[in-house]
């Protein structure tokens, strides 16, 4: 009996890991200055991965551009990576007990049940997302299932609108709130009371703003299950990707990442424990 249900349970264990795509990367949108070496150890079993949700851009549904062959890389969902994935891995790494591996794992929620295997789904730019039918079906699956889901970088009253077009269309029964000040996601590991802006490096560039189109004050928002669980976090008028990117860039203000990094510990943590 014992050996009929090792050899269950293996073969149960064999279909997983078969299920489960393996590392891969793609070009991303802002060429080599987001680009950084794979590290030695890319391949290591880990407890988290960081995953990059993939998705096409532009059209219909979202605002801001974007499109292109996003199943190529070198879209919006690309913006900040890799670089910036890696480097938070990194800061996760320092700062918690969380053994993360350290790439990220790029995921196409059309890859059959994939999805479901990465808890934690970052989503850069979602303000110019253009999700299909089944695309918005998966993704409210995985949330419901108990996944968590980040978006972050999109600035101002069009982007907005965009995310909100696809979010809609995910969840049209559920509101969008603001964090307030004693929420957990703020407690979790630093407290963070204060908070700012955390700011867009191309605007400091081009306009000497921290902002995109009139995008000049944050919003730390979310959309909750029935049990009160977050299940989706927004950094809106906020672009924690840069601050994790250009954590090494001297032109890049320290205390941007200095914040952008310890909000990010924060909601891989409840992520992780909620």
């Amino acid at each position: 009996m014992r050996i009929t249900v090792r050899l269950a349970l293996c073969s149960l264990l064999g279909v997983l890991l078969l299920a489960q795509r393996p590392f891969r990367t793609y070009p991303g949108a802002e060429g080599p200055s987001a680009d950084t070496e794979l590290p030695a150890d890319f391949n290591n079993k880990s407890e988290l991965v960081l995953a990059r949700l993939m998705y096409p851009s532009g059209g219909r549904g979202g605002r801001g551009g974007g499109g292109g062959n996003w199943l190529a890389g070198r879209t919006n969902w690309t913006v900040d990576y890799p670089k910036g994935d890696r480097t938070f891995a990194a800061a996760l790494r320092r700062l918690t007990r969380i053994d993360i591996r350290s790439v990220e794992q790029p995921v196409n929620p059309d890859d059959g049940d994939d999805i479901f295997f990465w808890p934690y789904l970052h989503v850069s730019m979602p303000g110019s997302w253009n999700l299909t039918d089944a695309q918005t079906a998966k993704l409210r699956d995985y949330l419901l299932r108990g996944g968590f889901m980040f978006c972050d970088s999109f600035f101002g009253t069009e982007e907005w609108r965009g995310f909100e077009s696809g979010m809609k269309r995910i969840f049209p029964d559920r509101e969008v709130e603001e964090l307030l000040n004693d929420d957990p996601m703020f407690h979790t590991v630093f407290d963070l009371d204060e908070r700012y802006q955390v700011g867009n490096f191309r605007s400091m560039l081009r306009d000497g703003r921290t902002y995109r189109a009139d995008g000049a004050e944050a919003h730390w928002r979310v959309i909750r299950d029935d049990k009160g669980r977050v299940m989706v976090a927004m950094a809106f008028n906020s672009d924690l990707g840069d601050s994790w990117q250009l954590a090494d860039e001297p032109r890049y203000p320290e205390k941007f990442s200095a914040l952008g990094l310890r909000i990010g510990v924060n909601y891989v943590v409840y992520a992780m424990s909620h």
